[in-house]
């Protein structure tokens, strides 16, 4: 399942390397990345590499449920506990039992909730709702959110000492517009993907199309790559796909000077010391947020998941 994650980036490849380190473990991860950057692939692949592949796997998606069905969906009711309660009813946890449970977005959990998924994570235990007897439990716990719980626990959305339980070992995955030069790989990747699966012929872009592609910023990241793929594949099946083929929001937007965004930068003839600079730059932005990792990152023009990243990479805490 490691091999449908594509990408050869060094921050790519260093999350790759720390996830399949941690996949044979029963150690709680928690998933950080934006939406579409591939969060529950990387939790199925976690849960094909790990000692409970053959047991269950089951998913929750917890911004999808109704707030007062939260409870019952998690942690499972007893018959006539609540109007409505026809039935006993098995939750998540329970279905999990020996297996694993991937929570995505668990950050809209609601507070009550996080208090008794978090009492969880401590005992092993669950109560479904109208029982008197706690149950015991082996599940591991990956989670998934695409939001910063730092400034949800700040707005008290999110409660510190789970996220603390949760974030045993965090997987941040990179923006695509953060691993450029992966963009052409997922390219050739989902176009013969795409040429073999609707069972066409294969397109090809071109050099003009490529470079358009890749100036791209990318918003709904490999998600959004994906589905271009698909509709060119379809679309202009057997042809070269040109730069006014792209979708409009590609198309029409500005194209930057000789294929990069104009930085403001120019190199020393004597060169730098990229580490060091980078190194330096992040130093004093954190110094001039005092220590705000949000702001630094806006600041250095990044996303907060990258910035902790190079943080990590660094050494900076």
């Amino acid at each position: 399942m490691f091999n449908a994650l594509i990408g050869q980036s060094p921050n790519f490849e260093a999350m790759l390397r720390s996830a399949k380190m941690v996949a044979g473990t029963d150690v709680t991860v928690l998933i950080i990345g934006e939406t579409g950057t591939g969060k529950e692939l990387l939790a199925n692949a976690l849960q094909s590499h790990s000692l409970r592949t053959k047991q269950p796997y089951i998913t929750l998606n917890c911004a999808a449920l109704p707030e007062a069905l939260v409870e019952s969906e998690l942690f499972g009711h007893k018959r006539g506990s609540f109007t409505g309660a026809v039935s006993n009813q098995t939750g998540r946890l329970l279905a999990a039992d020996g297996g694993t449970l991937f929570m995505d977005e668990v950050d809209s959990l609601p507070l009550p909730i996080q208090a008794k998924l978090l009492r969880f994570l401590e005992t092993g235990e669950i109560q479904p709702v109208g029982d008197t007897q706690p149950i015991h439990v082996d599940v591991r716990v990956i989670a998934a959110t695409n939001t910063c719980l730092e400034e949800k626990i700040s707005r008290g959305e999110f409660r510190k000492d789970l996220y603390y339980r949760l974030n045993v070992v965090p997987l941040i995955i990179p923006a695509l517009r953060e691993r450029k030069c992966d963009i052409t790989t997922l390219l050739n990747h989902f176009m013969d993907h795409f040429a073999a699966t609707h069972k066409l012929p294969p397109s090809t872009l071109s050099k003009g199309a490529i470079n358009r592609l890749q100036d791209y910023s990318w918003p709904g990241n490999v998600r959004e790559l994906r589905n271009v793929c698909e509709r060119l594949g379809i679309l202009l099946a057997g042809r070269v796909i040109e730069e006014s083929n792209l979708p409009q929001e590609i198309a029409c937007r500005p194209a930057s000077q000789n294929g990069t965004m104009r930085s403001g930068f120019d190199l020393p003839e004597g060169g730098i010391e990229l580490e060091k600079l980078e190194l330096k730059l992040i130093q004093q932005a954190l110094d001039r947020t005092k220590g705000n990792r949000s702001r630094s990152a806006r600041l250095l023009g990044i996303s907060r998941d990258t910035l902790l990243y190079r943080m990590q990479k660094h050494g900076l805490r």
